[in-house]
C-alpha cells in the first residue's frame, strides 16, 4: 500500500511544477466504469491539470467517483446519475469529454463487429454533449473509431455545433505499441522511441512509418513487426480468453493524449501528437478523416502534418489504408442517416 500511495503521489508531483492554479480544467469520462473507464479516470486523477473530474455511465459512475476521490490529488470528482439531467450536469462546462463507452471486442470479434451496438451508443452520447457542452473537445475512444468519429461528426452537424478542430479520435495505443514493439527488437528505451504512426485505428489502416524514424528492417521481419502493430489489439483479446480487450494500454494512451491536449490549451508551445481528425489530407479519396500527426493549441487542431517521404513499402500499405478507411467513414455517416439522434 505504501508503495501504491508513493508511486501515485510521484506522479502527479512530477507534473506538478508547470501547473499553475489557472491552468485547470473540467474533464468528462462517458462511461466511466468500463474497462477502460475506470483505468483512465484513475489516471485522469493523477493528473494536476484536470481540476474537476466529472464521471458518468449507464451504471457504477457515482462509485467509481466515490472509490478514487481519496486519491490524495487537487482534483474533485463527482459521479453522476444515469439519468438525462445526470448526464447533462456532467457535461455541461466541461472542456475536454472522453468517451470509452461501449462494449468490449471478444475473441474472433474484429472491431467492425462491434459496429452496431456502440454506434448507437456514441451516437446518443455525442448528441448530449452537443447540446450540454458545444465547445468542449470531443475525444473518441469508443471502436470503431473509424466509423464512431464521423457518426459524432454527423451528430454534431445535425445540432448545428460541428468544430472539426475539437473533434479527435484517440489513436495514440497505436504510436505507443509501435514504439514498444520496435524497442523490443532493437534492444533500446521504449520510452525514447515515438514511431509516427497515420491512417486509421484499425487492423490494415493502421500504418506504421518505420523509415520516418530511421529504421529499416526488411523481409519476414518488416511483414511481422507491420502486421503486430496491426493486430496488436488481437494478442489481448487472445490472452484474456474472453473477459476483455485492451482496456489498460487504452487507458494509458488515452490519458497521454488527453495530457496532451490539457498542455496545449493551456499555453504550451508544439504539442504533437497523431490522432483522427477531419483532414485534407486524402479528402479527395473518400478518407474525410485521417490520422496523422497534428499540433495541438488552445483552439483544439492547430495545424495537420502532411505524411512526409515514406518507401514504396509503405505506400502500397498507405494506399490499402485509404481506400478501407473511405469505406469505414461512410459506414458511420450512413449509419447516422439511417438512425439519426432523437
Amino acid at each position: 500500500m505504501y508503495a501504491a500511495r508513493r508511486i501515485a503521489t510521484g506522479f502527479a508531483q512530477r507534473r506538478a511544477f508547470s501547473v499553475s492554479a489557472k491552468q485547470s480544467s473540467k474533464v468528462t469520462v462517458l462511461g466511466a466504469s468500463g474497462g477502460i473507464g475506470q483505468p483512465l479516470s484513475l489516471l485522469l486523477k493523477l493528473n494536476p491539470r484536470v481540476s474537476e473530474l466529472a464521471l458518468y455511465d449507464v451504471r457504477g459512475g457515482p462509485g467509481v467517483a466515490a472509490d478514487i476521490s481519496h486519491i490524495n490529488t487537487k482534483s474533485t470528482v463527482k459521479g453522476y446519475d444515469p439519468t438525462p439531467s445526470g448526464l447533462r450536469e456532467a457535461l455541461t462546462g466541461s472542456e475536454i469529454i472522453l468517451i470509452p463507452a461501449g462494449v468490449p471486442r471478444k475473441p474472433g470479434m474484429t472491431r467492425d463487429d462491434l459496429f452496431n451496438t456502440n454506434a448507437s451508443i456514441v451516437r446518443d452520447l455525442a448528441k448530449a454533449a452537443a447540446e450540454a457542452a458545444p465547445e468542449a473537445n470531443l475525444l473518441i475512444i469508443s471502436n470503431p473509431v473509424n466509423s464512431t468519429v464521423p457518426i459524432a461528426a454527423e451528430v454534431y452537424k445535425s445540432v448545428g455545433v460541428y468544430n472539426p478542430k475539437r473533434m479527435f479520435g484517440v489513436t495514440t495505443l497505436d504510436v505507443v505499441r509501435a514504439s514498444r514493439f520496435i524497442s523490443q527488437l532493437k534492444g533500446t528505451d521504449p520510452a525514447s522511441e515515438n514511431i509516427t504512426v497515420v491512417g486509421g485505428h484499425s487492423g490494415a489502416t493502421i500504418v506504421p512509418l518505420l523509415s520516418q524514424s530511421g529504421y529499416n528492417l526488411e523481409g519476414q521481419q518488416l511483414d511481422d513487426y507491420v502486421y503486430r502493430v496491426q493486430f496488436g489489439g488481437d494478442e489481448v483479446v487472445k490472452a484474456k480468453d474472453g473477459a476483455g480487450s485492451a482496456t489498460l494500454s487504452m487507458a494509458m494512451a488515452g490519458a497521454r493524449f488527453a495530457e496532451s491536449l490539457l498542455k496545449a490549451t493551456q499555453g504550451q508551445k508544439g504539442v504533437i501528437e497523431p490522432t483522427f481528425v477531419e483532414s485534407p489530407l486524402y479528402k479527395d479519396q473518400g478518407a474525410i478523416f485521417f490520422a496523422s500527426n497534428v499540433e495541438l493549441g488552445p483552439n483544439g487542431v492547430e495545424k495537420i502534418y502532411p505524411i512526409g517521404k515514406i518507401t514504396d513499402y509503405e505506400q502500397k500499405l498507405l494506399d490499402v489504408a485509404v481506400k478501407d478507411l473511405a469505406g469505414n467513414i461512410k459506414k458511420g455517416v450512413d449509419f447516422v442517416k439511417a438512425n439519426p439522434p432523437k
